[in-house]
Order: C-alpha cells, then structure tokens, then sequence
C-alpha cells in the first residue's frame, strides 16, 4: 500500500481544536489535558493527514472510562494493544460511524484487524489515552516540542519520511518501523532538552 503524505496544512491545526471541543462535550465528566502530538502538530512537517492527539487523565484508573463515553460515537476501540500497553488506550477516529464501511466499534484482542480498518483515507484522527504521570506522556511532548524548536532536526525527520513513503508498505505499522532509528535517537536527545527546559519554567 502507499500511504497518503502531505506537505504541511494550517488545517491540521484546525482540525485538532475541532476534534478537541467535541472529545471534551463527549468527557467534560473527567477533568482532562488534551494535546496536538505528532507530525501534524509540528508547523512546515510534512505527514500523513491523520491528527494524532494525546488525551491525560489525571489517574491510571481513569483509563478505562474513556471508552464508554465515546461509544456509539466515529470511534473504533483497539483493547487489542492493551495488555502491550497498558498505560495507554488507543482510539482511532474515522470519517463516519464504524458501520458506515461494516467495521466493529471494538477490536479485541483475539480480533483480526479488519482489512478496511488499513485504509488511512477513512480515518480522522489517532487518539492515544495515558495519565500524564507517564513517562510517555512526556515523551510525545518532548519529541513535539523539540522538532518545533529545532529547525535543523525537523528537516533531517522530513527528508527521512520523504524517502521512506516512496515505497510500498504492507501497512502503516511498518512505515513506523521505517522511521524508529531516527525517532529513538532525537527523543532521547528531546527528553533531556525538555527536562532542562521545564526545569526552568
């Protein structure tokens, strides 16, 4: 498959605030923290038009009411990666209702993944729940807020993904794999800067 790429769009700004507002009328019950991560949040990156968003809840216990107050919503559930990761819940936001395309609002895990569930064009958004005590939180935040403040290693990550959606992927886990050398090197790089910064703030 190849997988759609972007040169960068003021809209994916906007696309996050519209998706934010709805998800906090879908969980104003939890006292949330909602945050525009990944290659579109980073102005003058190219990407995939999916908004990734992360959501904090403010404890690990509050993981597991998310999924409830989005059902019946454009939302697909992947518990499937839960046990792999289970600081976080995973969501996949797509164009219209699940049934729409005939897909399940939950992917459990003994579930294979729907064939369609791999076409990126219905999807909206990825949102990614942890509590913001998480190590990863801070690490999405990190690695957003160096890219944005470092010019040089921004345009290392673009020419990276420019060469790497030239060819043809099974799917998007593995233009992910493609990209991990490069992101495990600059997060850790991100994680101390951000640390030395905050500890300024």
């Amino acid at each position: 498959m190849i997988l759609p790429f972007e040169p960068y769009n003021p809209m994916w700004k906007e696309q996050f605030d519209c998706i934010k507002h709805d998800l906090m009328l879908h969980l104003q019950t939890l006292n949330l923290q909602i945050e525009h991560i990944g290659s579109t949040s980073v102005e003058g990156l190219a990407a995939k038009p999916i908004i990734d968003i992360l959501i904090g809840v403010r404890d690990e216990s509050e993981l597991n009411q998310i999924p409830d107050l989005v059902a019946g919503k454009n939302y697909v559930y992947y518990p499937k990666y839960n046990a792999d990761m289970p600081y976080r819940r995973f969501f996949v936001l797509l164009k219209e209702a699940p049934q729409t395309w005939d897909l399940p609002e939950i992917i459990d895990v003994d579930d294979s993944i729907p064939e369609k569930m791999h076409d990126h064009t219905l999807r909206v958004a990825h949102i990614h729940v942890m509590p913001i005590t998480s190590e990863h939180w801070t690490r999405h935040l990190a690695f957003r807020d160096y890219l944005r403040a470092h010019p040089e290693v921004k345009a290392e990550y673009q020419e990276i993904k420019e060469q790497l959606v030239q060819q043809q992927w099974q799917d998007g886990n593995d233009y992910n794999d493609g990209k991990d050398e490069f992101i495990k090197r600059e997060e850790q790089k991100a994680i101390a800067w951000y640390a030395q910064r905050e500890s300024k703030v």
